[in-house]
């Protein structure tokens, strides 16, 4: 096959004290993201995507969370690598759909810079990049606030050569 498609998704608590990171973009709030790394849902997310498109497994194979090494590690140097394993197999992003789900903070003024980012590091167009957001119309546990949510999938295609 010369196309494949990955999905991928990740959680994590929001408390206070912690920077929130989000699609490599740290977006000014009170709360940020509790995690061994610096706790980037969506570039976390989107890594698992890639991974599973490629059947390399997760990102918790690649960068556990009981590993040192990874300890506050910046999402985008891992997703970074995350390209890399695929290019080094013959694969390319193709294009790369997202959704955020939170309730606070509002995501609309931050998605172009997010976009931007991302579109970097999986070396593609900005245009081949899609972020949303959407609430959990106060239900669950990112309604109530107490944590932020990711979904992504990718679609990889075969490079020529």
């Amino acid at each position: 096959m010369n196309i494949r498609t990955g999905f991928g998704y990740d959680s994590h608590r929001l408390v206070e004290g912690r920077p929130f990171l989000l699609g490599g973009v740290e977006i000014p709030f009170h709360k940020g993201g509790l995690g061994h790394s610096d706790a980037d849902v969506l570039l976390h997310a989107i890594a698992d995507a890639l991974l599973g498109a490629v059947a390399l497994g997760d990102i918790g194979l690649h960068f556990p969370d009981t590993d040192a090494a990874w300890k506050g590690a910046d999402s985008r140097k891992l997703l970074a690598h995350v390209v890399h394993l695929l290019r080094e197999r013959g694969w390319a992003v193709g294009n790369m759909d997202c959704t955020v789900v939170l309730e606070q903070p509002k995501l609309r003024p931050h998605v172009d810079a997010m976009r931007a980012v991302i579109a970097g590091l999986l070396e593609v167009p900005v245009d081949a990049v899609s972020v949303k957001a959407s609430t959990n119309e106060k239900m669950g546990f990112t309604g109530r606030g107490e944590g932020v949510a990711a979904y992504a999938v990718v679609l990889v295609q075969r490079l020529q050569g």
